[in-house]
């Protein structure tokens, strides 16, 4: 729907740049070899009809380039009030806007030249392939405009949360190998001991940590002979003097430039080595949703959807990936990278804190927590087990009336729709019990407030 992240640094504004000299150099150029190669190849149309057409041309392409941006405008601003800023980037980039206005632009500039070369020195004559070719941008440009149009249509927002959640399993796919795949983990005690050759820290503006080398880290670190620690995570923010990494017990010191090569750093996060992020774009979307100003709870309801998928890919996945050994079994890298508990911790605690007077909320979280005991692993429930008490605690706070808390207690896919009227026992609790334990919970706890 939208782009991925691009590697190259062009920007987008150099792509309607290019469209406009590609279409000023043509303008120049082919007329010419028209005029003095083919002067017999000539338009049938009359000159005033040719005149017309292509002034015309020239003048609506000025007025739909103009609308294209004011669509432009609308596609990001609504995408940064409605969901979230972060995901401004993403809109923005859709080569279909850029392209759309370097199509337009192009169409101007060639039609406008082409104007010069009808009836040229009194000749009667309308310059055959130019004539044609101002046609085909046009029918071009409509079919962009079309293409455009459609894109107002993906800001749905089934297809916004869609899109940000293929960005996560793509990155999820990309990174974590599966459970049951043997990987090699590191202990602090394996290094924090050992004396620090080398610092890496970084100097200027803030930036964010968008991606690591690890081939060239791993060669780098192979170099000086020690172990080499990413201090910072993939998704910081660094500012001045923030520790990039450190070296311990190396023989042999780096230059500063030859580490920052392996950092890849830019002015916003992205999706290529950071699967935290597309769960952070869910959570904005879903707790944007439950502020007093929106109050769209079924919106929450429908970030959570994709943020239980995530989940079950990630605690399918082997998360424990940040040590790297050599064949002989020493330990050369060791990178950070959230665990899953910190997985949990982003998904869940926003979103049980603002909806937690939604009860079609918390019945979603219910049904989302129970879902993944289900499915997951024994060594994945823990976690789980802690956060289904934290959103007992919270239903039991947050609901005063008894009724309205045991039907917030209900496990129930779609919020309020279908709810569960009992679980299997590897599932969860029965539901009866699930309210009863809630209601245990808010006694125990004290007289339930009502939270606003």
């Amino acid at each position: 729907m939208f782009p991925r992240q691009r590697k190259s640094s062009l920007p987008d504004w150099a792509i309607p740049c290019f469209y406009a000299v590609a279409a000023f150099v043509t303008g120049l150029i082919l007329p010419r070899i028209e005029n003095r190669f083919l002067p017999g190849l000539v338009a049938s149309a009359s000159v005033p009809a040719a005149l017309t057409i292509f002034s015309s041309i020239t003048s609506g392409m000025l007025a739909l380039t103009g609308i294209v941006f004011s669509l432009a405008f609308v596609m990001v601003q609504f995408s940064a009030t409605a969901y979230s800023p972060r995901l401004v980037l993403w809109v923005a980039r859709d080569p279909v806007l850029w392209h759309s206005i370097g199509i337009f632009t192009a169409t101007f500039l060639y039609a406008l030249a082409t104007v010069a070369w009808v009836d040229r020195g009194g000749s009667g004559k309308v310059p055959f392939m130019s004539a044609w070719l101002v046609l085909g941008l046009l029918l071009v440009s409509v079919a962009m405009f079309v293409a455009l149009i459609n894109r107002i249509g993906l800001l749905q927002i089934n297809r916004m949360l869609t899109f940000t959640g293929d960005l996560g399993r793509r990155v999820i796919e990309k990174m974590y190998p599966p459970l049951d795949t043997p990987v090699t983990t590191a202990h602090p005690e394996e290094f924090v001991n050992l004396p620090i050759s080398q610092t890496l820290v970084h100097r200027g503006r803030p930036r964010a940590l968008q991606a690591l080398n690890v081939p060239a880290l791993l060669a780098l670190s192979t170099d000086t002979g020690g172990i080499i620690e990413i201090v910072s995570s993939v998704g910081d923010t660094l500012v001045e003097g923030t520790v990039l990494l450190r070296v311990y017990r190396g023989t042999k010191l780096v230059k500063d430039a030859a580490w920052k090569n392996a950092f890849q750093m830019g002015s916003e996060r992205t999706f290529e080595q950071d699967p935290k992020y597309a769960i952070r774009l869910l959570v904005d979307i879903a707790i944007k949703a439950l502020s007093p100003a929106i109050n769209d709870p079924t919106t929450a309801v429908q970030a959570l959807d994709q943020i239980e998928d995530l989940l079950l890919r990630l605690g399918r996945r082997r998360l424990e990936i940040g040590a790297v050994r050599e064949s002989e079994g020493a330990l050369r890298l060791v990178i950070q990278h959230p665990t899953w508990e910190d997985f949990l911790r982003l998904a869940f605690d926003e979103i049980r804190l603002c909806g937690a007077t939604s009860i079609q909320v918390m019945r979603r979280m219910r049904a989302l927590i129970a879902d993944l005991i289900s499915v997951l692993p024994p060594e994945r429930h823990q976690p789980l087990r802690h956060h289904e008490e934290r959103l007992n605690s919270t239903i039991a706070r947050s609901f005063g009336d008894p009724e309205e808390k045991s039907e917030a207690s209900i496990e129930d896919r779609q919020g309020l729709g279908a709810p569960r009227r009992s679980s299997g026992p590897d599932r969860n609790r029965p539901n009866a019990q699930a309210a009863e334990t809630v209601a245990q919970t808010g006694s125990s706890a004290g007289s339930p407030n009502r939270m606003g």
